[in-house]
């Protein structure tokens, strides 16, 4: 990616809005890009968090592994994406996994040492990076609480809400959202099982809620959804 690709690119994160054009220049004389081929890891558990991420193309899930060996999803990452921040407060060693999906995929890569350059220059960025964790920390309160609180149906529907709503296009009445996962995919999040997914989707297809196939779903009537 050409500089002025990177300078383009990197601002329209609104982590930035705070940084001049001097401090924005030195961001992007400090990253470079790199390109992953499908199913490849950005990082493994264990790894140093050294570096911080931004996804450019391509699709991302970022996950761990239980005690046996089952795969958690705890986000799905889409182009502008920032994502392995945590080094920046603390985090000495991956406690998660980022694999690149079913295509291609590119980033820049920025090293935590070189980004924290601007934090100590720059007092109005380090409330950007406590409130950019802050949000993730409560998304993931709110995503332990549906863990809690509500059964496999009600998560699995939650999460064709909150998708389409982040992704979706609107067709017709209808909303429709294209996507590149697999039935375990949205099991791994849901906290389900892939049986559970499977009956679900179905009975709601039944119900004619929903249309889907392998790559898309469409959502007749969001609001009826449940």
């Amino acid at each position: 990616m050409k500089a002025t690709s990177k300078f383009e690119f990197l601002s329209q994160f609104p982590l930035f809005d705070v940084l001049s054009e001097e401090e924005l220049n030195y961001l992007c004389e400090c990253t470079e890009s790199k390109i992953y081929k499908k199913y490849d890891n950005v990082y493994v558990e264990g790894d140093l968090s050294d570096t911080i991420f931004f996804l450019i193309k391509g699709v991302a899930k970022i996950g761990s592994h239980s005690n046996d060996g089952r795969e958690v999803i705890k986000s799905i990452l889409h182009p502008h994406a920032m994502f392995g921040e945590l080094g920046l407060i603390g985090e000495e060693r991956r406690l998660s996994f980022c694999e690149i999906m079913n295509e291609p995929a590119e980033c820049l890569l920025l090293k935590v040492s070189d980004f924290k350059v601007l934090m100590n220059k720059n007092q109005q960025l380090c409330f950007n990076v406590i409130n950019l964790v802050g949000g993730k920390l409560r998304k993931a309160e709110h995503r332990l609480e549906s863990l809690i609180f509500k059964d496999a149906r009600a998560r699995i529907i939650d999460f064709l809400k909150d998708s389409v709503e982040k992704r979706g296009r609107k067709v017709g009445y209808e909303m429709l959202l294209k996507h590149s996962l697999t039935q375990q995919d949205i099991a791994n999040i849901t906290g389900t099982s892939r049986q559970t997914v499977t009956s679900v989707l179905n009975d709601l297809r039944k119900s004619d809620l929903i249309y889907f196939n392998r790559r898309s779903i469409l959502i007749r009537d969001i609001q009826n959804l449940c």
